[in-house]
C-alpha cells in the first residue's frame, strides 16, 4: 500500500485521538447527540442504502435490506439511547471490614477508551458497521470504520453520508481493498472490532498485537441444528430454511449443518423442502431472493457441491420452479442438501456460508452433543424439540457463542442480549450492557479516608506485632 495511504490512516486516527483527549470530560447529552446523528443518518438515507446493497449482490431484496440493515440498527441505536445513562454510572464496590466504618469508599467508572476501529464484513454491509458504531458512541468513544471492498458501492455511499453527518475527528470511514484492511488493523487503536471469517480474525488479531490492541472478533463457523425426536418437522423445517434462505445463506449464523434422528431424516428434509416452496416458488427471477456476492464465492461453493458428491454425498437441489440455473448469470443457487456427508468433505470442514446445507444423522441426541464439542465451538447453535429435559441436555453439554431454540438466528436480534462467539467463532461481544462495558475501560477507583490506614493495617514499616495481628486477622 502507498505510503501516503498509510500516512493519511495514521493522520485520521491521531486527529480523533487529540479531539477524544481535549473533550474530555464529555457530556452524555453528547454521546446521544452522535447516536441520534447515526440514526438519522440511516433513516434518511434507507432507501438509497437498500438499493446500493441490492446493485452489489447483483440482487438483494430492498425490504430485506431494510429489515436486516437498516431498522434493525436503527433498533440498535434506540437501545442505546434509552439505556446508555443506566450503564454509564459508576458502581459502587464495596470495601474490606472495617474501611468502610472509616471512611473508605471504591467504585468502577465505566470511561470511554477513545479511538475504536470497526472492520466490517460485506453480508451485511450497513448493519455490521453501525450496529457496533452505536454502542462505540454511546460509551463515548470516536471511530474509524473501513467497511468492505466487495460491496464498493454501499461502502463509498457510507463514506460519503458519514462525511455530511460527523466530524472527522468524530467518525470517519476510509475505503479501499485488501492492503488498506492490513494497514488498518495495524493502526494502535485503543480497541478493534472485526466481523468476518475465522481465518482473517486471525490474522487480524496478530496484526492488532503489535501496537497491544485489545479485539472484539465476531467470527463464524459451523452452527449445528439439533433436531430431537419431539420436533414438529415441519414447522421446523420452514424456520431452518427461513434462516438459510435469507441472504442466500451469507449469515454468520446461518444455520450450517443439520443433524436430525437416524429414522427422521426424509421428514426433516422434506421438511425444509416444503419450507423453500412456500417461501421461494421461484428463484431466479425472484427479487426476495438473493444473490451470491461474487463470482469468487460463487464458485467457492459449487466447488463444495461437486467435493461431496464426488466422495459419494448425494445432493439434493430444491427448486421448486423447475428452473434452469446453468445458463443464468445472475449468481443465484438454490438450496443444495447434503445426505451421507463425511467429515472428509469440504462442506464438513468449513464455514459454508451460503445456500448448502449438509445433513447428518444419529442414533441418539448424545451422538450429536459429542460432534459438537469434538469440533470447534460455534457462533450458534440451535435445538428444536418439545422435550424440555432432552434440550437442557443439549445446551448444558455443549458450548457456544448464543442460541435459540425451536428457531434459528433469533438471539442476535434480541437487543437486551450480548451477541458474540467463543474460541474460533470470536471473542468478546457487543449488544446489550455487554458491549458499552466491551468499548468501555472499567475503571478502578479507591478512595483513602483521612486515617492513616497503612499504619492501622499493619502495612507501615517497621514491622512487628501489629503486621503479624493484622495478617491473622485477613486469614481467618
Amino acid at each position: 500500500m502507498a505510503d501516503d495511504r498509510k500516512a493519511d490512516l495514521d493522520a485520521i486516527l491521531r486527529r480523533q485521538r487529540e479531539a477524544f483527549t481535549a473533550s474530555r470530560p464529555e457530556s452524555m447529552n453528547m454521546r446521544k447527540d452522535r447516536v441520534k446523528r447515526a440514526m438519522a443518518l440511516l433513516k434518511d438515507h434507507s432507501e438509497n442504502l437498500c438499493k446500493a446493497m441490492s446493485a452489489d449482490f447483483g440482487n438483494r431484496s430492498v425490504d430485506q435490506s431494510m429489515i436486516t440493515d437498516i431498522a434493525g440498527t436503527v433498533g440498535a441505536g434506540k437501545h442505546a439511547l434509552k439505556n446508555m445513562d443506566k450503564w454509564a454510572k459508576p458502581e459502587k464496590r464495596p470495601v474490606q471490614f472495617p474501611l468502610g466504618l472509616l471512611g473508605a469508599k471504591a467504585e468502577v467508572r465505566y470511561e470511554p477508551k477513545g479511538v475504536i476501529g470497526i472492520l466490517s464484513p460485506w453480508n451485511f454491509p450497513v448493519n455490521l458497521a453501525f450496529s457496533p458504531l452505536m454502542q462505540v458512541l454511546a460509551a463515548g468513544n470516536r471511530a474509524m470504520i473501513k467497511p468492505s471492498e466487495f460491496t464498493e458501492r454501499t461502502s463509498l455511499l457510507m463514506a460519503e453520508l458519514v462525511d455530511e453527518y460527523f466530524t472527522p475527528d468524530e467518525v470517519a470511514v476510509v475505503t479501499g481493498g485488501p492492503e488498506v484492511a492490513a494497514a488498518f488493523s495495524e493502526l494502535p487503536f485503543d480497541h478493534l472490532v472485526f466481523t468476518g471469517s475465522t481465518p482473517t480474525g486471525r490474522r487480524v488479531m496478530e496484526a492488532a498485537s503489535k501496537n497491544l490492541v485489545p479485539v472484539t472478533l465476531e467470527l463464524g463457523g459451523k452452527s449445528p441444528v439439533i433436531m430431537g425426536k419431539s420436533a414438529d418437522f415441519a414447522k421446523a423445517g420452514e424456520r431452518i430454511a427461513l434462516g438459510k434462505m435469507m441472504n442466500a445463506g451469507q449469515i454468520c449464523l446461518a444455520p450450517d449443518y443439520m443433524y436430525v434422528p437416524q429414522d427422521k431424516q426424509d421428514e426433516a428434509i422434506q421438511g425444509v423442502s416444503d419450507g423453500v416452496a412456500n417461501m421461494y416458488p421461484t428463484l431466479l427471477e425472484n427479487d426476495d431472493y438473493a444473490s451470491i456476492v461474487s463470482d469468487r464465492h460463487f464458485e467457492r461453493l459449487q466447488g463444495m457441491v461437486a467435493d461431496a458428491r464426488d466422495k459419494g454425498a448425494e445432493v439434493i437441489e430444491v427448486n421448486p420452479g423447475n428452473e434452469d440455473f446453468s445458463s443464468a448469470n445472475q449468481r443465484k443457487m438454490p438450496l443444495t442438501i447434503l445426505k451421507n456427508v463425511t467429515d472428509e468433505m469440504e462442506a464438513m470442514q468449513e464455514e459454508i456460508f451460503g445456500p448448502v446445507l449438509p445433513v447428518k444423522t444419529y442414533k441418539t441426541v448424545d451422538d450429536a452433543v459429542d460432534y459438537v464439542n469434538e469440533n470447534d465451538r460455534p457462533l450458534g447453535l440451535y435445538y428444536f424439540g418439545q422435550d424440555t429435559e432432552e434440550q437442557e441436555r443439549v445446551l448444558t453439554r455443549t458450548i457456544s457463542g448464543g442460541v435459540t431454540t425451536n428457531d434459528v438466528i433469533f438471539h442476535v436480534s434480541m437487543e437486551d442480549l450480548p451477541f458474540g462467539g467463543v474460541g474460533p467463532s470470536g471473542m468478546g461481544s457487543y449488544h446489550a450492557i455487554e458491549g458499552f462495558k466491551e468499548f468501555s475501560h472499567a475503571r478502578a477507583v479507591y478512595h483513602q479516608p483521612k486515617i492513616d490506614i497503612a499504619k492501622l493495617g499493619g502495612f507501615k514499616p517497621p514491622y512487628g506485632k501489629a503486621s503479624q495481628k493484622a495478617a491473622a486477622t485477613m486469614m481467618k
